[in-house]
């Protein structure tokens, strides 16, 4: 039994899943911040499950892409809770338990998250008979870019996540062939990160709480600006 929080996006998750079971699952996008939601969120989710953290076997938290911000709120409660119950905790990406809610699906999906400054974090999973293959990212890259890659590929493509409403024209012109997925299904959600979770756990995933980092693909703003400085020289003192 895996406990799954997602807070990568302004929406956030939580979920237990027992198996492919998902006992309780609560989400929230509002303006008040993951820090002051996500405890109760997480207290209510396992009190509805029926079940004490003791019962837990791993908590899976999303790793990244997404809010710097909400990511390390999220890995923090996660690997914090862990310590505490001493449970192993698994990193899932973002952009993968985005594609797993739409597993099945005969096109190649896309997920897209918009990481500002004109492009997307995104990867390119196809579900083949071998299994949910991830085969190309994860990346932030511009929609142009991506779109080259997706043409070279040669095959119909399904967009989904927050940055479908900012690049669905520009994706629309420059590719044919082409589906967007239902708002309902374009953010992700702790019970994604949860299954994706047990199934980590059952090939013998999982890492101590302290090892566990977040993937953020790009640099923040303010490490960007930092590494700048170094480069011209204008830091002075920094460290």
């Amino acid at each position: 039994m895996v406990l799954g929080i997602e807070t990568a996006t302004p929406v956030a998750g939580v979920a237990v899943v027992d198996g492919s079971n998902i006992k309780s699952e609560r989400m929230i996008n509002n303006q008040r911040t993951h820090s002051v939601n996500l405890l109760p969120m997480i207290k209510a989710v396992i009190e509805e499950a029926g079940i004490s953290p003791g019962q837990l076997d791993a908590i899976a938290v999303s790793s990244g892409p997404g809010s710097f911000t909400g990511l390390r709120i999220g890995m923090s409660t996660a690997k914090t809770l862990a310590q505490v119950w001493g449970l192993p905790v698994v990193g899932i990406s973002t952009l993968d338990s985005l594609a797993y809610s739409l597993k099945g699906s005969k096109n190649l999906l896309c997920p897209i998250m918009n990481a500002r400054k004109n492009e997307v974090y995104t990867a390119l999973f196809d579900d083949t008979e071998a299994g949910f293959e991830k085969i190309y990212g994860p990346a932030a890259v511009t929609p142009e870019e991506l779109a080259g890659v997706i043409r070279n590929l040669g095959r119909g493509v399904t967009f989904l996540g927050d940055g479908v409403p900012v690049y669905r024209e520009i994706l629309t012109t420059l590719l044919n062939n082409v589906e967007f997925a239902p708002a309902a299904v374009s953010f992700p959600r702790g019970a994604g990160v949860a299954e994706l979770g047990v199934m980590e756990i059952s090939r013998g995933g999982g890492t101590d709480p302290l090892k566990l980092l977040p993937r953020y693909i790009r640099l923040s703003e303010a490490e960007s600006k930092w590494l700048q400085k170094q480069k011209t020289g204008e830091c002075g003192g920094c460290s």
